[in-house]
Parts: C-alpha cells; structure tokens; sequence
C-alpha cells in the first residue's frame, strides 16, 4: 500500500538493526484518516470472506483494526494483555512474547465474545517473528472460530514470521513489506 509506504519513509525512524519505530502516525500517535485508509485497503483484499469478527492485540492493533472493521460492518475483539479484574476466568488465553519489548505476556479473550460460530479476520500491526500471530491464531482455535485470513499493516520480511505462515497456507496480506534495513532506511519488497 503506496500510501503507508510513503508514510514509513517520510516518518519511520530505523533503530538498530530491526526495528522500526512509527509513534507518528501508528503506535502512539494515530493517524485516523490513515487508519481508515488501511481499513479500506483490507476490506478490498478480504471483502470475499464472510468475515464476522476481527481480531487483534491490545494495544497497536486496535486502531488499525477498528479502521477495518468499519468497512467490514462488524465488530473487534481484542486479546487483552493487561490483568483486568473485570475480566474473570471464563477466557481463551495464550502466551505471546513481545520482540520488540522483549517480554512474555499471557493474552486473553472472553468466551463470550469468540465462539465456534464466527469466521475471523485477524489484524496486527506488525508481523516480524510471529509470535503475536501464534497467539492470536491459538485463541481463535480454542474458540473454535474459523480463521479467514490475517492482515497486517507492516511486515518484516527478513525476520521470517510470515513466509512461515504462508507455507502452512494461511491467507497473509501485509500492506508494507520491508525487505531490510540499509543505512537507516527503510527498503521495501517490490510488489
């Protein structure tokens, strides 16, 4: 997607070796007309799933799939990864570790909210190793819900997350596919 390429160009800032910072416009900052851009984006790729659900992360997720759930028309649900005493015990839960805050986390969904009944587009902010895919797919297959496809806004490609996705068949649709980091600029894979 040209329109969140130039923004990672324009924006982004590369730290390190592999990491990406975007709080301008994504993980602290958001953007809304871009969130909804996005959203657009992947309704236009998934419009053919009869997708019921979206699913994400909390946090960075929610604004990217809130922009697709507009389009779609249905709700998002997001695993919660901060303890919450209204949330109880009647949940799906998974552990996930964060690459980029290097912690493990034990996500969780109520029951109530995920069933065997929905088809689920799952959406994230970014796909690097996969290990919060991992997460969100388990609760999705505890729930019974059958996954329809993944949509992610910004993909590591060299980190090798969604290649191994993809070769066990999963609909994965990145909208920015970064190759690599290059003398602090981002170099994207051409599609």
């Amino acid at each position: 997607m040209k329109l969140l390429e130039d923004r990672i160009h324009s924006e982004g800032q590369v730290l390190g070796e592999d990491i990406l910072k975007v709080d301008s416009f994504l993980n602290h900052m958001i953007d809304t007309d871009l969130m909804m851009s996005m959203g657009e984006d992947f309704y236009n790729h998934f419009k053919d799933k009869p997708i019921t659900k979206i699913v994400t992360l909390e946090v960075s997720g929610i604004a990217v799939a809130f922009g697709a759930a507009q389009h779609f028309k249905v709700p998002v649900v997001f695993a919660k990864k901060i303890e919450s005493l209204t949330l109880g015990d009647n949940v799906y839960s998974s552990e996930v570790v964060s690459y980029t805050k290097n912690k493990r986390y034990t996500i969780k969904v109520d029951k109530t909210f995920l069933t065997e009944d929905d088809h689920v587009l799952i959406i994230d902010d970014f796909l690097a190793k996969g290990e919060a895919l991992k997460g969100l797919m388990d609760v999705c297959t505890q729930s019974g819900a059958t996954i329809e496809g993944v949509g992610i806004a910004i993909e590591k490609v060299f980190q090798g997350g969604g290649k191994m996705y993809r070769d066990q068949g999963l609909d994965i649709y990145s909208q920015a596919m970064i190759k690599g980091f290059e003398d602090g600029r981002v170099i994207f894979v051409e599609q």
